[in-house]
């Protein structure tokens, strides 16, 4: 059974940082998409970034990039997601998301595009101006 879990969000200042974990379980990394998601108040859940195969098919919206960073411990089953420079714009309740199994050719862009199947519970960013 795959699960998610997410953690670390919380209420920072603008220009700050913060990294939100997501613990996750029943799939090899490899053979799945992994994304993060956010959803902000009155607004559709956007995918912001995701990750195929590794870092080396990584997608980044462009309201991310630059500034947002996924990254995996493939060894702890975690996924982790660094933000920084953060702006009252990114406050949302966050949610890693996990979609498999996919094949080599499978588009990180898509994962995020089209959503995941499995979802962990969202934690709430907050961006204080």
């Amino acid at each position: 059974e795959v699960q998610l879990q997410a953690s670390g969000g919380g209420l920072v200042q603008a220009g700050g940082s913060l990294r939100l974990s997501c613990a996750a379980s029943g799939f090899t990394f490899d053979d799945y998409v992994i994304g993060w998601f956010r959803q902000a108040p009155g607004k559709e859940r956007e995918g912001i970034t995701c990750t195929a195969k590794g870092t080396s098919n990584t997608y980044y919206s462009d309201s991310v990039k630059g500034r947002f960073t996924i990254s995996t411990d493939k060894a702890n089953n975690m996924v982790f997601l660094e933000m920084n420079n953060l702006k009252s714009d990114d406050t949302a309740v966050y949610f890693c998301g996990a979609d498999g199994p996919v094949d080599k050719y499978y588009s990180a862009f898509t994962g995020c595009y089209y959503g995941m199947t499995y979802w962990g519970e969202g934690t709430l960013v907050t961006v204080s101006s």
